[in-house]
């Protein structure tokens, strides 16, 4: 792999971005400073940015991140936080989110550098299934559950969503089970139903649940069983 290329995929600059860097002097290969990026490097190179060692990694990467509030799923926002920076440094620029969380949403958001992997979690046509906590503004009502169970037409939409799960758990809280992913729509179906939603958190996509021995902002790689939960049909 070229040098330039290497830099690029560990340290999130772009590839003139890592052409510039090396121009700086900033790069060494082996303990020696290293200008070009055309260079051949693999695996059994010691190559550092800034006196950092940048590691090699492997593709196939599969991450359980738990979420706090306050942070985008994105790599760059100009207003908050992003998960990536969470995350190791040489890791995170060659992952991307499984589906995202909004800013003030909780919980489990899986991170992958494979593509079909996470396409069959995000794509309506697996119909991948995610169960939220949802806490509301005011008592759930008994019609709740069966409105959720036929589908609920929200604002400004033509059709109706897909059949949802709902276990009612106390006055105020909930767990809601969805297997599409509308625009804010745990929000926006409870707003259809006249409630609000004043706390959200996701603990579950497919079979995968969040780890509980994580606190937030942590995460750890998935374990094989947990990766082959995805990989069916």
């Amino acid at each position: 792999m070229r040098l330039d290329k290497f830099l690029a995929e560990n340290t999130g600059l772009t590839r003139s971005q890592a052409n510039k860097a090396l121009k700086q002097s900033v790069v060494t290969v082996n303990g020696k400073i290293e200008k070009s990026g055309a260079l051949k490097v693999n695996s059994a190179d010691q190559i550092c940015f800034n006196g950092e060692r940048l590691s090699w990694i492997e593709a196939g990467q599969y991450i359980m991140l738990y979420k706090p509030q306050g942070y985008v799923c994105s790599h760059d926002d100009g207003d908050y936080a992003t998960i990536y920076q969470l995350i190791d440094y040489s890791l995170a620029s060659k992952l991307h989110s499984a589906g995202r969380l909004d800013v003030d949403t909780t919980g489990l958001v899986l991170l992958t550098d494979d593509g079909q992997w996470s396409h069959r979690i995000t794509s309506p046509k697996y119909h991948c299934e995610k169960t939220y906590l949802v806490t509301l503004a005011d008592p759930v009502e008994s019609h709740y559950q069966q409105a959720c169970a036929e589908g609920i037409l929200l604002r400004g939409e033509k059709l109706p969503t897909k059949p949802a799960k709902l276990e009612i758990i106390d006055d105020y809280n909930v767990n809601l089970t969805i297997s599409e992913g509308r625009y804010h729509q745990v929000k926006r179906m409870f707003a259809a139903l006249g409630n609000k939603v004043v706390g959200l958190h996701r603990w579950k996509i497919g079979d995968v649940e969040l780890d509980e021995n994580l606190a937030e902002g942590e995460y750890r790689t998935l374990c094989e069983q947990e990766i082959m939960c995805f990989d069916k049909g």
